[in-house]
């Protein structure tokens, strides 16, 4: 393969991204996720503005791209049970402050 063409390199870019977001996910290192997360986006921007393509980079593209959204996918698992606990989590939060506000506004108004 020749000389990797500018949008191959932001692919490139994209992909090196998602498998260090994955291996922080891994490591249940969910603010470097966010943080990475917000790479992805501006990589992602960047490569919107580049489209030329050769056939033999469309290939190179292809593989490029199963592996970010392989990435992705595995990052969604890890992601979920997190979500899910903090979803837990704040639906205590809510039914404390439901009773915080039971019991103690009544008070509050004396």
């Amino acid at each position: 393969m020749s000389k990797p063409s500018t949008i191959l390199r932001q692919y490139e870019v994209i992909a090196a991204i998602t498998s260090r977001m994955l291996k922080e996910a891994r490591a249940d290192h969910w603010d470097e996720v966010i943080v990475l997360g917000a790479q992805y986006q501006e990589a992602v921007e960047t490569l919107r503005g580049i489209n030329i393509l050769s056939d033999e980079d469309r290939a190179a593209r292809r593989q490029l791209l199963a592996r970010i959204l392989d990435d992705d996918a595995h990052i969604r698992l890890l992601a979920a049970p997190e979500l899910s606990r903090l979803g837990r989590l704040l639906g205590d939060i809510k039914r404390q402050h439901t009773v915080l506000q039971a019991y103690c506004a009544p008070s509050l108004k004396q």
